[in-house]
C-alpha cells in the first residue's frame, strides 16, 4: 500500500462545537461531589455506548469527504493532459441512510468538484436486508445520479449487490434504468473517449466478478474486455468493482478504480480495517497501491451495507486527477498561483 497519504476535505464544510460539563466539586453548598474514580467508571461504562451511537447514528449519516489521488501512470504522456475523474462508489440508495436527498446532496458537491469525467463503480440498490432498511424506488436514485455534469458524461460498472437484489432479475433493471438516463453500463466493455487536443483515452468497465450470490462467480471477463482495446498507445483506464482482480490486471490498464469493500466501515487503532470484503485482507482494502508500476484507487464509498455501521472511515467522494509528472507539476503550480492571487485581493 503507498505511503503517500490522499488530500481529504469536508463537502459539507460545516462545523461542529462541543460544550464541556462543568463537574460539581466538594464543599460547595448544594453540590454534590463526583470523585475521580467515579468519573474514570461512568466514562468506561458510556464509552462503548457513545461510540456504538456514533457509529450508526452519526457517520454513516455524515457529509461525504473529498478525497483527492493525484497519479502518474506509465502510459500516460505529456501530450494526454490532465484527466480530473469524479468517483462515486456503492450508494447503496435505501431509507433512512441514503434518502434521495441526501444523494441530492452528493451530487450537488461532486459536480462542484468540476471534474472532466464521472465513473460510478456499483452497488446502486440497499445492500442490508434488514435494520429497518427500505430500498429505495431505482427511478429515485437514477434520476439524481442524472443530475451528475461533466465535459465527457459519466460511466457505470455494476456491483455485486445490484445483482444480488433480485436474482433472477440479471442486474437488468438497474441497468436499464441508468441507461435511459444516458448513464452507459460497462460490462466486459471499453470506450475511447475523446477529448479535445489529445488522443483520448481508453476506458474499460469488468463485468461483476461476484454476480451470483454464494458461488464466488462473477461475469467477469477480462479477456473479451481486452480484446476491445488495440495497442495503439492511448493510456487504458479499468473500472472494477471488486478490487481482488489487481493482480491479474493486464499491463495495458496503467489505472483501476475500484470500490466495493467501503474500506471495511470500521477502522480502529493498532487493529486496522475490518471486517474487510476481500480475499487479500488489508492489501486492497482502501487506497492508493501501487504495484508492479499500475496503480489501483479503492474508494470507501458512500453507503453501507451488511450493517449500518462506519467509524474511522467516512463517507468519500473521490477525485483523481491523472497526468504526466510535468503535467501534475504544471497544475500545481498554477493553483499556488491562483490561491496567492486570491489572497492578496
Amino acid at each position: 500500500m503507498s505511503d503517500d497519504r490522499p488530500a481529504t476535505v469536508p463537502l459539507d464544510h460545516t462545523a461542529s462545537t462541543e460544550r464541556g460539563n462543568d463537574f460539581e466539586t466538594p464543599g460547595q453548598p448544594g453540590r454534590r461531589g463526583l470523585s475521580r474514580r467515579a468519573f474514570i467508571f461512568g466514562a468506561a461504562a458510556t464509552l462503548p455506548l457513545a461510540v456504538s451511537g456514533y457509529a450508526v447514528a452519526v457517520e454513516p449519516r455524515r457529509g461525504p469527504i473529498l478525497t483527492t489521488y493525484q497519479l502518474s501512470p506509465p502510459d500516460w504522456r505529456p501530450s494526454d493532459g490532465l484527466l480530473r475523474i469524479g468517483v462515486i462508489a456503492d450508494l447503496h440508495a435505501c431509507e433512512p441512510f441514503m434518502p434521495v436527498h441526501r444523494i441530492e446532496e452528493i451530487v450537488e458537491g461532486a459536480n462542484a468538484l468540476e471534474p472532466d469525467i464521472f465513473v460510478l463503480l456499483g452497488d446502486f440498490v440497499e445492500g442490508l436486508n434488514g435494520f429497518y432498511a427500505k430500498p429505495l424506488p431505482m427511478a429515485d436514485w437514477a434520476n439524481a445520479l442524472a443530475q451528475l455534469r461533466s465535459p465527457l458524461g459519466s460511466f457505470a460498472i455494476l456491483g455485486n449487490h445490484d445483482w444480488w437484489h433480485d436474482p433472477t432479475d440479471r442486474a437488468s433493471a438497474v441497468r436499464a434504468t441508468l441507461a435511459a438516463r444516458a448513464i452507459p453500463v460497462l460490462e466486459n466493455d471499453a470506450l475511447l473517449i475523446r477529448r479535445p487536443g489529445t488522443a483520448g483515452f481508453w476506458l474499460g468497465g469488468l463485468g461483476d466478478q461476484l454476480a451470483f450470490k454464494g458461488t464466488g462467480r462473477g461475469v467477469d471477463d477480462m479477456g473479451r474486455l481486452l480484446s476491445q482495446i488495440p495497442d495503439d498507445g492511448r493510456p487504458a483506464i479499468l473500472l472494477a468493482h471488486e478490487p481482488d482482480v489487481f493482480p491479474q490486471v493486464p499491463a495495458r490498464f496503467g489505472l483501476t478504480l475500484s470500490g466495493h469493500t467501503h474500506g471495511g466501515q470500521i477502522a480502529l487503532p493498532l487493529i486496522g480495517r475490518f471486517p474487510v470484503a476481500s480475499h487479500y485482507g488489508q492489501r486492497y482494502a482502501y487506497g492508493h497501491v501501487h504495484e508492479r508500476d499500475r496503480h489501483l484507487i479503492v474508494s470507501a464509498g458512500l453507503g453501507v451495507s451488511g450493517v449500518p455501521v462506519r467509524f474511522g472511515v467516512p463517507p468519500e467522494i473521490v477525485l483523481v486527477e491523472v497526468g504526466a509528472p510535468e503535467t501534475l507539476a504544471l497544475h500545481n503550480a498554477q493553483n499556488r498561483a491562483e490561491q496567492t492571487t486570491a489572497l492578496t485581493l
